[in-house]
């Protein structure tokens, strides 16, 4: 097993340094760092704009090779460069990671939870008032775009406030409590959480409750199910010890995937509700022509997927002792 965990690990740093790599030079061949300083008033001089871009180690008129070694050099010490507006990344991006965590952590485990026990349910409930009723309203979700969604839940707090601010739908605090850890601020918190949180979560139980519905109906029939009850299990106990393990295999890498790269996909989550994080810098960064932060986001989306293949890896062989090979 042990192994067999090197070398996945092995493919998938090898997979982290190519699509990271293949990212800097798509966006360092693409966008146009230079664009952002000519449109500036009062204007800069071609030297002075030059010699910025030298110094964010963006200049387009260097060659890309020159500019990606450059970069590639400072990574590996830890440093991720500096912002188009000569800031540093590693602290945007260490502020914006902790903003999609704070949003995206407590809402994907909800959601994804809430979705294999809709779609157990209604495996189990075939045809059922309970079975159609969230099939339907899944297809109506899946139908959607997420920031529809994210906007008619804004609207619906409006009307449900009245007046008041019981229900914020922008930003992650109120001013006031900027830096705080206080009860009132982690109030304050919840109630700016609560709208994205909840955008998510639909999302997320629509998705996967199709998904386990129909791994579970394969299940319900299966021989080996019907053995255990032969046994002498009582049916919610086969259903659980037996039916639901088999049926939630195929569903677990789909669980891990898509909740390890939220962190960079909750991109119209976060513009709809004014949070500052790991998706709203990908648009920005393009936005912006900032090469280093696209690079970036690149390099942190390819780790993503790495962490998610080794916890997708561990998550099976737990479930499914015939993938614990050498």
């Amino acid at each position: 097993m042990g192994r067999y965990m090197l070398r996945r690990l092995a493919n998938y740093l090898v997979l982290v340094i190519v699509a990271a790599s293949l990212t800097y030079f798509l966006a360092g061949l693409t966008l146009n760092p230079r664009a952002k300083f000519e449109g500036r008033n009062p204007p800069l001089s071609e030297t002075a704009i030059s010699r910025t871009l030298d110094d964010y180690n963006m200049n387009p008129d260097t060659p890309v090779v020159t500019r990606f070694v450059h970069w590639a050099g400072d990574v590996v010490h830890g440093d991720l460069g500096k912002t188009i507006e000569g800031d540093s990344v590693n602290d945007d991006f260490g502020r914006r990671v902790g903003v999609s965590t704070r949003l995206l952590l407590l809402a994907t485990l909800i959601g994804s939870a809430l979705g294999v026990a809709v779609g157990t349910l209604g495996a189990i409930r075939q045809y059922r008032f309970f079975d159609r009723f969230t099939t339907l309203a899944s297809f109506f979700v899946l139908a959607m775009p997420v920031f529809v969604i994210g906007v008619a839940l804004k609207i619906g707090a409006t009307i449900l406030n009245d007046g008041s601010q019981t229900l914020k739908v922008l930003g992650e605090y109120d001013a006031q409590f900027a830096g705080q850890w206080n009860w009132d601020a982690l109030v304050n918190r919840a109630q700016h959480m609560l709208l994205p949180a909840l955008t998510l979560i639909i999302v997320q139980v629509a998705l996967y409750s199709r998904y386990q519905r129909s791994t579970m109906l394969d299940v319900l029939g299966s021989d080996f199910l019907r053995t255990a009850r032969a046994k002498g299990l009582r049916h919610r106990t086969a259903l659980v010890k037996h039916g639901l393990r088999t049926a939630i295999l195929p569903v677990v890498p789909l669980l891990v995937y898509n909740i390890v790269l939220l962190f960079t996909g909750a991109t119209f989550t976060e513009k709809t509700f004014g949070w500052h994080g790991m998706g709203e810098l990908l648009v920005d960064s393009i936005t912006k022509q900032d090469v280093n932060s696209v690079a970036t986001v690149g390099l942190f989306t390819a780790v993503l997927v790495l962490i998610a293949g080794l916890l997708s890896d561990l998550l099976y062989a737990a479930l499914d002792p015939r993938v614990r090979v050498r």
